[in-house]
């Protein structure tokens, strides 16, 4: 095996916010109790620890949530070093992203973070209409997401993403080519911009479901997604995923791994850990989760065996550059036009897929309708 398929990556879930999103469905509570929260970092480390050792070699670390930016840099700083200590750490191509929120960062704390290695920004604008951050529940205001972007560039951080949201309640055409107006003059160096996608059991559902708020009109969406893609692709950035963008350079590495199915090792509550053609999640409850690792147990509570063929077709034809068919034959043992011959052929004639430089690729309108298509490797 080469040196770049022994690399992975390390996920780290940090599930406190100050306060919940109206769209939100992941594991998450509200920071309320700095002991519970200290017992859940000391549960982190102590987890790290009990994993068993690594062959591969770590070059992205991800701290996401929730929000991690409300981490005590001292606590950020152990994590980093029982990590150091299990793994073996590439500190020369090392990628350290840590998502943030407007509404929990200062420019000290930003400071602290560098200078423990943090060197990837990443945090959720969502959109530059305050109404609409209204509606999702968003504590911060368009204007402390210019603040935080600027905070970033003076705490010396060179590679800043930030998300936005397409699709959203009353969110017109207009609002949408003003938030990427707003983004790309602000000029960061990686866009992530979603569809919204309406989880049964939040907030937002709910108020669709009681007319509360409308629901979001999917053809005005999708219009939105192709003013986007050429906005973006105008101003420099390049799509490397279908919901990613970047100057060249600054892809997320990290996220790559998700795409690629390169390993993945999750820890903290829920989180997930992919390797060896196996995934396996941990415990979604975060009192069970402290609890099953105190009592020096792992906090696996589902694992699977992944048929990773399958999952290397839907995932890699997420990449824009799609999927290697050659490569995939080699990796697999059988050609994948073959095998799904009248699918790919069905998907052409609409428009959906083509095959360029040896790649299966969706095209723009694919991408729109990408689940579709997706479903032919599920």
């Amino acid at each position: 095996m080469s040196d770049k398929l022994q690399r992975a990556g390390i996920y780290i879930h940090f599930p406190f916010c100050l306060s919940r999103c109206s769209y939100c469905d992941f594991v998450t509570e509200i920071y309320r109790d700095e002991d519970f929260v200290e017992k859940y970092i000391a549960a982190i480390c102590k987890e790290i620890s009990l994993s068993a050792a690594s062959p591969y070699q770590v070059d992205t670390i991800y701290f996401g949530g929730g929000t991690p930016s409300l981490l005590k840099s001292s606590q950020l700083e152990r994590i980093l070093k029982i990590i150091d200590l299990k793994f073996s750490l590439m500190f020369d191509e090392l990628e350290i992203t840590l998502e943030m929120n407007p509404a929990s960062i200062s420019l000290e704390k930003l400071k602290q973070f560098k200078s423990l290695g943090i060197n990837r920004a990443s945090f959720g604008v969502q959109t530059f209409d305050d109404y609409l951050l209204r509606i999702l529940s968003r504590r911060h205001t368009a204007k402390q997401s210019i603040e935080t972007f600027h905070l970033l560039r003076k705490a010396g951080f060179d590679n800043v993403s930030f998300d936005l949201i397409v699709g959203l309640p009353h969110q017109t055409m207009q609002i949408w080519k003003d938030d990427l107006k707003k983004a790309i003059d602000l000029n960061p160096e990686h866009l992530s911009l979603y569809l919204l996608e309406i989880h049964e059991g939040t907030p937002l559902a709910k108020q669709i479901r009681s007319q509360r708020q409308p629901q979001p009109d999917e053809d005005l969406s999708a219009e939105m997604y192709k003013t986007m893609i050429e906005c973006l692709e105008n101003s420099g950035y390049v799509q490397y995923e279908i919901s990613n963008f970047a100057r060249s350079g600054f892809q997320s590495r990290h996220n790559l791994k998700y795409w690629r199915c390169s390993p993945v090792f999750g820890f903290g509550v829920s989180a997930f850990s992919f390797c060896d053609g196996r995934r396996w999640s941990n415990e979604k409850n975060i009192k069970k989760y402290i609890e099953t690792v105190e009592s020096g147990r792992l906090p696996i509570n589902f694992t699977e065996n992944v048929n990773l063929a399958s999952e290397f077709a839907f995932l890699g034809l997420r990449l824009a550059d799609g999927i290697n068919l050659d490569e995939y034959k080699q990796r697999f043992g059988f050609d994948l036009l073959e095998q799904f011959h009248d699918e790919i052929e069905k998907f052409q004639k609409l428009g959906l897929v083509e095959i360029k430089e040896g790649s299966l690729r969706l095209t723009k309108q694919g991408m729109i309708y990408s689940n579709e298509v997706f479903m032919i490797f599920v």
